[in-house]
C-alpha cells in the first residue's frame, strides 16, 4: 500500500509515537542514500528503534546517483530509502535505478514536491512509499515496518529446501554451506532449520549446542509466534540462525502432515531466507515442505540409485507445482577413484535437466572441516568448492547473477503479483 505524502503541518503536532501501533519489521535488509544531513540523521534515530531491532540498516550520502552506482555490481537489498531533491530528478533516477534493481525490492522516496502528478508518476514506476521532507524518526520506522505489516503485504521470507536424492549423499552438509555462503557472502539473513530431530548434523557442523531447538516448536504448535522461535534461535553469525534438532533418541518423532506449517509460517514473515535440511524420508511432512517450497535442490551422487530417486523426485514435484519454478539438483562426490560412475551427460540426460553444480570428491577438505565444525568457506576459503557453493548460493536466491535491464520499477511487483 502506497501512502502519499505522509506530512505534518507545523500548526499540528504530530501524535506520540506511543499512541499507534506499528508492527515490528522482520529481519531485512534496508540501504538508506540520502542527500541532507537532516534525513541522514533522521534515518539513523529510525535504525535504533527498537521495531527495527532485527532489521540491517546501512545508510550512505549521495542520493539516487550513489544508489545506482552502488548496484551495478552488488545485489539490492530488500529495502532502498531514497532521498531526492528535484523532480525531474527522481523520475530519471528511478528509471535508471529499474535497470539494476533486483526483482523484490521495495523503495521508499523521500522528495520536497508535493505534488499529485509526481505521486501518480511514483506509483506507477512501482515505488512502495512516498515521504514528504523533512523527515522524523518515526516517519521512516513507520514507513519501512509498514511494508510488511499491511494485510496485502506479502511474507518476505524464501524458503529453499535441500534434500538428498539418497541417504547419506551429503545433503546436509550442502545446505548447511549454501546457507553460509547466502548469509556472509550475500549478506541476507538467513536461518537453518534441521528437520532431521533424530540425527540431525546442524548443530555440530557449525559448532553449535543450544539448550532448545525446532523440537521445542513442532511438540508445542500452540506456542509459536515471532517471540517464541527467536527464543529458539542459535545466532551463528551476524546474519545466520540455526533451528537446531536435538539429534537425541529420548523420544519419537512422529508428525502428522502440517506439523511444521506454523513454524515455516513464522519464519516466512521475519526472515529474508530460510534453508531448510530435509532428511532423505518420505512422509507427509517432508512431501508437504518440499512442494510448499520456493526453490528445492536435490543432491545426488552419480549412481544409478541416486539418479532414479532424482527422477522419482523431479517428476512429482514437477506436477504438484506446475507454476513454480523446477527443482534443481547437483552432483555431489564426483570423481570417487575406482568408483564406477554415471556420466554427468547421461544423468542430465535422463532427468531431461543439467546440474547445477558437480561438487568434486574431496575427503581431506570435508573431513576437516566437519570434524571441526566449520564451513568449507571457513577452511579454505579460495578453495574451488568454496566458489561453487557461492554460485549455488546465487542461483537459488536469484542474487549476483546478471541484471537485467527493465524500464520499470513495476516490473518486480507485476511479478509478484502474479505469483500470489
Amino acid at each position: 500500500m502506497i501512502n502519499y505524502a505522509r506530512q505534518t503541518p507545523d500548526s499540528e503536532a504530530a501524535p506520540p509515537a506511543a499512541e499507534e501501533h506499528i508492527a515490528p519489521a522482520p529481519r531485512v535488509s534496508v540501504q538508506a542514500f540520502c542527500e541532507s544531513v537532516e534525513t541522514a540523521a533522521a534515518v539513523q534515530s529510525a535504525g535504533e528503534d527498537r521495531r527495527l531491532g532485527k532489521a540491517h540498516l546501512k545508510i550512505q550520502m549521495g542520493g539516487t546517483v550513489a544508489a545506482i552506482e552502488a548496484y551495478r555490481s552488488a545485489p539490492t537489498p530488500n529495502v532502498i530509502v531514497l532521498e531526492t531533491d528535484g523532480r525531474s530528478d527522481i523520475l530519471g533516477g528511478l528509471d535508471q535505478l529499474a535497470t539494476v534493481c533486483d526483482p523484490g525490492t521495495r523503495v521508499i522516496v523521500v522528495g520536497r514536491v508535493n505534488d499529485v502528478t509526481l505521486y501518480r508518476e511514483l506509483v506507477r514506476r512501482g515505488v512502495s512509499d512516498y515521504l514528504i521532507a523533512p523527515v522524523s524518526a518515526i516517519d521512516i520506522v513507520r514507513a519501512i515496518c509498514g511494508l510488511f505489516s499491511t494485510p496485502e503485504a506479502k511474507a518476505v521470507g524464501r524458503i529453499i529446501a535441500v534434500v538428498g536424492a539418497k541417504g547419506g549423499v551429503g545433503a546436509s552438509t550442502i545446505a548447511h554451506n549454501i546457507a553460509w555462503a547466502i548469509a556472509r557472502d550475500l549478506a541476507l539473513d538467513s536461518v537453518v532449520a534441521d528437520l532431521d530431530l533424530a540425527f540431525g548434523t546442524a548443530g555440530l557442523d557449525y559448532n553449535q549446542d543450544p539448550p532448545q531447538g525446532i523440537a521445542e516448536a513442532v511438540f508445542s504448535p500452540d506456542r509459536v509466534d515471532t517471540a517464541f522461535i527467536d527464543r529458539l534461535l542459535s545466532k551463528c553469525t551476524d546474519h545466520l540462525s540455526l533451528l537446531a534438532a536435538p539429534a537425541t533418541l529420548d523420544r519419537v518423532y512422529d508428525f502428522g502432515a502440517e506439523a511444521f506449517d506454523s513454524i515455516f509460517d513464522t519464519l516466512r514473515g521475519t526472515v529474508p531466507c530460510i534453508v531448510l535440511d530435509v532428511p532423505h524420508q518420505w512422509s507427509g511432512w517432508s512431501k508437504r515442505a518440499l512442494i510448499n517450497a520456493d526453490d528445492i535442490l536435490i543432491v545426488a551422487e552419480p549412481d544409478l540409485a541416486n539418479l532414479r530417486n532424482t527422477k522419482n523426485l523431479f517428476d512429482l514435484l514437477k506436477g504438484a507445482r506446475p507454476n513454480d519454478r523446477m527443482p534443481s539438483y547437483c552432483l555431489n562426490r564426483t570423481g570417487v577413484p575406482k568408483r564406477p560412475e554415471i556420466s554427468t551427460k547421461e544423468f542430465a540426460k535422463a532427468i531431461e535437466s543439467e546440474p547445477i553444480a558437480s561438487i568434486p570428491f574431496e575427503p581431506q577438505i570435508f573431513g576437516v572441516a566437519a570434524n571441526n565444525g566449520q564451513m568449507i568457506a571457513e577452511v579454505a576459503a579460495n578453495h574451488r568448492t568454496a566458489e561453487m557453493f557461492l554460485q549455488i548460493a546465487q542461483r537459488l536466491t536469484g542474487r549476483g547473477e546478471a541484471k537485467k535491464s527493465r524500464t520499470s520499477l513495476l516490473a518486480p511487483l507485476l511479478g509478484k503479483l502474479r505469483s500470489k
